[in-house]
C-alpha cells in the first residue's frame, strides 16, 4: 500500500519534467541569432556617442536616456536601506554590550585581518576608480558603489568591534541624493531633458573631463550606492 503514493508521486514528476523538456525544445528550436541590431539598439549605438560623448554605451543610456528608471532605483534602495535600519535598529538595552558577550565574540582569523590589511585600499581605490570612469570604459556608479561595499563588508569582518558612522554615511547618502535631483533638474531646463548631462561641455571624446554632467551623476550614484550598500551591511552585522 505504501509503494502506491510514492509510484504516483514519480509519475507526476516525470510528467512535469517532460513538459519542461517540450517547453525548452521548443524554445531552442525556435532560437535564431540576430545578424544585426534592433532598431531601438541601432538608435542607441549610433546615436548615443555622438549625442552624449560617452564611448560607454551602457552608461549613456541608463544615466540619461534611462534617467527615470534609474532615479527609480536609486529611490528604491534608499527605501530597502531605510526599511532594513527601522527593522533591525537596536534599543537602548540592546545596545549596550556585557563583557561577556565581548569575550564570547571570536577574533577574525589571521588570514582575514591580514588580507584586510592589503586589500583595502586596493578594494577602496579600485571602487573609485570603476565609478569615476563610467563613461569610459565598463563599470559606473552601481557597480563602483557595490565595489566600494563591499570593502566596507569585508572591514566589518577583519574589526568584528568596529562599527561604521551610520549617522555620517545618512547625510552624504542625503546631499549625494539631493545633487543628483538638482543636476536632473538643470538637465531639464538648459538641456533636453531631466538628467540631459549636455548643459556641461561635452569636452573631447574619450578623455577623462567629458561627456558633460554624465561623470558627475556617476559619481553622486556611486556614493549613493555605497553608502546604502555599507548601511544595510552594518544593520545586518548588528
Amino acid at each position: 500500500m505504501s509503494e502506491k503514493p510514492f509510484m504516483i508521486r514519480r509519475v507526476i514528476v516525470l510528467f512535469v519534467v517532460g513538459l519542461f523538456a517540450i517547453v525548452f525544445a521548443r524554445m531552442i528550436g525556435d532560437y535564431s541569432e540576430l545578424q544585426g541590431l534592433r532598431p531601438l539598439a541601432e538608435y542607441f549605438v549610433s546615436r548615443g556617442p555622438v549625442e552624449l560623448g560617452v564611448p560607454n554605451i551602457v552608461t549613456g543610456i541608463l544615466i540619461t536616456y534611462r534617467g527615470f528608471d534609474t532615479l527609480g532605483e536609486v529611490a528604491v534602495l534608499f527605501m530597502v536601506a531605510a526599511s532594513v535600519g527601522l527593522l533591525l535598529k537596536k534599543d537602548g538595552q540592546a545596545a549596550d554590550t556585557t563583557p561577556a558577550d565581548a569575550e564570547e565574540q571570536r577574533p577574525p582569523s589571521e588570514i582575514v585581518s591580514s588580507g584586510a590589511t592589503v586589500l583595502l585600499p586596493v578594494i577602496f581605490a579600485f571602487g573609485a576608480y570603476v565609478i569615476m570612469n563610467g563613461h569610459l570604459s565598463a563599470g559606473g556608479g552601481f557597480q563602483g558603489g557595490a565595489i566600494v561595499a563591499s570593502g566596507s563588508m569585508l572591514m566589518l569582518l577583519a574589526r568584528p568591534d568596529s562599527s561604521l558612522n551610520v549617522a555620517v554615511l545618512s547625510v552624504i547618502e542625503s546631499f549625494a541624493g539631493v545633487i543628483y535631483v538638482c543636476i536632473g533638474i538643470l538637465g531639464l531646463v538648459l538641456a533636453g531633458g531631466f538628467l540631459d548631462g549636455r548643459f556641461l561641455p561635452l569636452g573631447e571624446f574619450g578623455a577623462f573631463f567629458s561627456a558633460g554632467a554624465v561623470p558627475v551623476i556617476s559619481t553622486l550614484l556611486g556614493i549613493k550606492v555605497g553608502a546604502e550598500l555599507s548601511v544595510i551591511i552594518d544593520r545586518f552585522r548588528s
